[in-house]
């Protein structure tokens, strides 16, 4: 029975630790090939904030031709345009993963990682991946560095920590899926959603949405992608924003939303895990 326990506990503390603080610090000379450093926060950025708009942009609108056609009833000027497009392209709308295909070049799933302590991971399933590429968004509950998230955060490996201190609840159980769900629908324009709630199933509408399960780099396995904040354009169309996975805990918060993306490292083939560092250095 205490054989079962301990093999139990050292199995999830292997998942845990990287997000231990203590932990962390102490192994920090230990671990260097498995560290991201950068000078300064504002050089965190691998690629520039227009070309992941771009990305989200193009893969927002294959998407919503694939589900814009059940919201004729309130139609917009940018709406139309995207309702004509799909006509002209005509065919059946696709599904989210062939229009990342068609408009990334790639997909991306969750399936077993190959690290054996590790549970879930992402894989590159079709395509291929070059250096600079949006590859996956982190999902969850946005808090700033001043609001509530004790509760939230018990026994929870999935909360994202950014470099300002905002923090990114990825957890899709418990209170975590609550409190997303909540503020999702309490933040609704009209008949206009500004987030989505499907990251939180097995079938996310957004398939980029999955980063919250890409495993710590090793040495045996370095990093092929890393995360990379991204604050929301005030001009982005209100018709897409349906598809993002993350949403404002608080409904007065008077800054930007932000979001995290993942972008390649290097190009990635089809068949690899992805592997990101869990922690960046800023000197």
């Amino acid at each position: 029975m205490f054989t079962v326990v301990l093999r139990r506990f050292q199995n999830k503390w292997k998942s845990y630790r990287h997000r231990f603080v203590p932990w962390v610090v102490f192994n920090l000379s230990k671990n260097e090939k498995t560290l991201r450093k950068v000078t300064e926060r504002s050089k965190d950025k691998l690629v520039p904030d227009e070309e992941v708009s771009r990305s989200l942009l193009a893969l927002f609108r294959a998407l919503f031709r694939k589900h814009g056609f059940h919201q004729r009833q309130f139609q917009t000027p940018f709406m139309l345009q995207l309702t004509s497009e799909a006509e002209q392209v005509g065919g059946d709308p696709v599904c989210g993963q062939d229009a990342m295909l068609q408009t990334l070049g790639f997909c991306i799933e969750r399936k077993p990682s190959t690290l054996s302590f590790a549970g879930t991971g992402v894989f590159v399933t079709k395509g291929f991946v070059p250096k600079g590429a949006t590859v996956a968004m982190y999902p969850g509950t946005v808090y700033q560095p001043y609001e509530p998230i004790l509760l939230q955060s018990i026994r929870n490996p999935f909360v994202f920590r950014c470099i300002d201190g905002i923090l990114v609840d990825g957890n899709d159980k418990g209170i975590s899926r609550m409190v997303f769900k909540s503020c999702s629908g309490r933040d609704r324009i009209g008949p206009y959603l500004t987030s989505d709630t499907s990251w939180l199933t097995d079938t996310p509408h957004n398939p980029l949405a999955v980063g919250q399960y890409v495993n710590n780099c090793s040495y045996e396995r370095p990093a092929n992608v890393c995360y990379q904040e991204y604050d929301l354009p005030d001009k982005f169309p209100i018709e897409l924003r349906q598809y993002l996975p993350n949403v404002n805990y608080s409904q007065g918060t008077q800054r930007r939303l932000r979001c995290v993306v993942l972008v390649s490292l290097r190009d990635i083939s089809a068949g690899e895990e992805l592997f990101s560092n869990y922690y960046t250095i800023v000197h």
